[in-house]
């Protein structure tokens, strides 16, 4: 099948595009406002983006351009007004409580405080960490690219992040190296279809010249 994503023409029950590009990890991005609320949210359209120096990327959606933002949509706002923010590793033995910060709270909601998590400071930025999160990135906000919005009045958006902080527990590492047998790190699908990663494989990157494969696939 073929269609033209511009007309929405597809003809199946719901859009496959999130189900194509997958798995999406989850950025569970901690920001706070001015007055010092915390707010966490989800993002599926979230990864790393650089190695030298470290940087992330999540890209919020459907944001009324002027006016307060509302729910989860608090993040950007959040980020460009204080130039902070956290990503802390959503895993398996959290999906329940990453979900709960999904919804669409009222702005000004503490999401953490919803979901009963406990939050800690973090060593170089304002917005504190999920304690039972593993893995935590303390970002340093660089900045705010604006995507084409076909919702009226609404802003999408990608937040740039330099990761200027790492705390990993010890408890996933296995000969100094992050397990994830141990993380289990949870990521998006297409739907309400999420994936847990337990099963790692290999592959030694080759050298050149490539020897040419002589069974390539059909």
């Amino acid at each position: 099948m073929f269609y033209d994503t511009r007309t929405g023409a597809h003809g199946l029950p719901r859009d496959p595009f999130k189900a194509c590009v997958v798995p999406r990890p989850i950025g569970w991005i901690t920001t706070v406002n001015e007055a010092g609320v915390v707010n966490l949210a989800p993002y599926s359209f979230f990864n790393a983006v650089g190695g030298e120096p470290p940087c992330v990327i999540f890209a919020p959606g459907g944001r009324k351009a002027d006016g307060p933002p509302d729910g989860s949509k608090d993040s950007l706002a959040n980020a460009e007004r204080t130039g902070e923010f956290v990503c802390n590793v959503a895993t398996w033995d959290l999906r329940e409580q990453m979900n709960l910060t999904s919804a669409a709270a009222p702005a000004g909601v503490d999401e953490a405080e919803i979901a009963g998590l406990q939050m800690v400071p973090s060593e170089l930025v304002k917005p504190p960490r999920v304690k039972a999160s593993p893995i935590h990135l303390e970002c340093k906000y660089l900045r705010t690219v604006d995507l084409p919005c076909e919702t009226p009045d609404t802003r999408s958006a990608v937040v740039f992040g330099q990761v200027i902080g790492v705390h990993i527990d010890e408890s996933v590492l296995t000969d100094g190296l992050v397990d994830m047998a141990k993380l289990k790190p949870i990521a998006r699908l297409g739907y309400m279809d999420y994936c847990v990663v337990e099963e790692v494989f290999a592959i030694q990157r080759p050298e050149w010249p490539v020897k040419k494969r002589s069974d390539a696939a059909d």
